[in-house]
């Protein structure tokens, strides 16, 4: 398995590059659909194969909780549990603990908290999170970390920050010992960068997690509630201190626009929930902006959704689609959330094919002014 850089934007940091994994491989920058409770919600595996998803992002934390890793484990991985075939990226569960954790206590060896289930008391350390996922076999599983909220005190973001080299390096240590699978190949182990909005802290949880040699490197604890130039910034304060041969990953975000931004600051992976949680309120994504589909400018608009986008939902019209929706059928979720996956992936294609000729400054300017200025509400 190996990252291969296959070109760069003259005028940007912007990368073109190939990820060979065990279960596939994958041309960056590249999408994951989110499958959080081991299904990306309302979709077919063959759905996903059909609109282009080259790898999926599978729950530690909920899987680990429900149906539980051993019992994943026991049936032959995530991979076979779930009907999926290519490659699979499992988060550490982390964020989970950040976001959904009640009575939370961070010590040196973990996080001990009370599920959002039944709220029972667990612990998850460095150690058990990596036993977790290599018990899930997926292709990529990510170090446990500590995730800081925003906004955050330096002193908070330097004690966390310590958590997590502290805890790389004891993942670092599992993964020697035990040397995880992902079926009949190694799983890779990606390090993720904290250190909150301080640019040094940034730099040194860069610098210290590229010494340890892992497989590749996220960008953590974007996207937790901090403005948009905050979230650029975090990036461009990480990405020039991570190896070039190795991919790098946003975590957990964003808009259309803000992953063609993160894209020019040298992101090759992105992964967020709002494709499907968007469809799921009625709001496609098109070319020209979000569409809400509920509005009842809609109501005898034949036209369809995107006429740019797969024939599985632009043989429907918008009215029609309307019409499921305040009829409460569930084809209206599957249609819209075929949509806006499908209309993600096709950006990244899109968004290759702009590296490979050339083209990406103007092709990112054209699509951003395209679906600010012209939002069809």
């Amino acid at each position: 398995m190996a990252f291969t850089l296959l070109g760069q934007d003259e005028m940007s940091a912007a990368r073109r590059g190939r990820l060979v994994l065990p279960h596939g491989t994958v041309e960056t920058p590249a999408f994951m659909p989110v499958g959080t409770q081991g299904s990306v919600k309302t979709i077919h595996p063959d759905e996903l194969k059909a609109m282009g998803a080259q790898i999926i992002l599978g729950n530690t934390y909920h899987l680990a909780l429900r149906p539980g890793d051993s019992l994943i484990h026991e049936v032959g991985g995530l991979h076979r549990f779930c009907g999926w075939d290519g490659p699979i990226l499992t988060d550490s569960g982390g964020f989970q603990v950040w976001s959904l954790a009640k009575l939370r206590k961070i010590t040196e060896e973990g996080v001990r908290f009370s599920n959002h289930l039944d709220g029972a008391y667990m612990m998850l350390s460095p150690e058990k999170s990596m036993e977790i996922q290599a018990h899930l076999g997926s292709d990529i599983a990510m170090l446990f970390d500590e995730c800081p909220p925003y906004p955050c005190e330096r002193s908070y973001a330097e004690k966390s920050l310590g958590y997590t080299i502290r805890w790389a390096r004891r993942c670092k240590r599992w993964i020697d010992e035990h040397q995880p699978m992902s079926g009949v190949s190694r799983q890779l182990h990606f390090g993720i960068v904290q250190g909150s909005i301080y640019e040094d802290l940034r730099r040194l949880a860069a610098e210290e997690l590229a010494a340890m040699e892992f497989d590749g490197y996220a960008i953590g604890g974007v996207s937790v509630g901090e403005p948009e130039e905050e979230m650029f910034q975090a990036i461009e304060y990480a990405a020039p201190y991570l190896p070039q041969n190795k991919p790098r990953y946003a975590m957990g975000l964003g808009t259309p626009p803000q992953i063609l931004e993160m894209i020019a600051r040298g992101v090759d992976m992105f992964d967020c929930v709002m494709p499907t949680r968007l469809a799921r309120h009625g709001v496609a994504l098109t070319p020209d902006g979000p569409l809400h589909i509920k509005n009842k400018r809609w109501e005898k608009d034949m036209r369809p959704i995107d006429a740019e986008g797969h024939p599985f939902v632009a043989r429907f019209s918008r009215a029609y689609i309307r019409h499921l929706f305040k009829a409460g059928e569930i084809l209206a979720l599957r249609l819209l959330s075929f949509q806006n996956l499908e209309f993600y992936l096709r950006l990244m294609a899109q968004t290759r094919n702009a590296i490979e000729t050339g083209t990406f400054g103007s092709f990112k300017e054209a699509f951003i002014t395209r679906y600010q200025t012209n939002e069809l509400s």
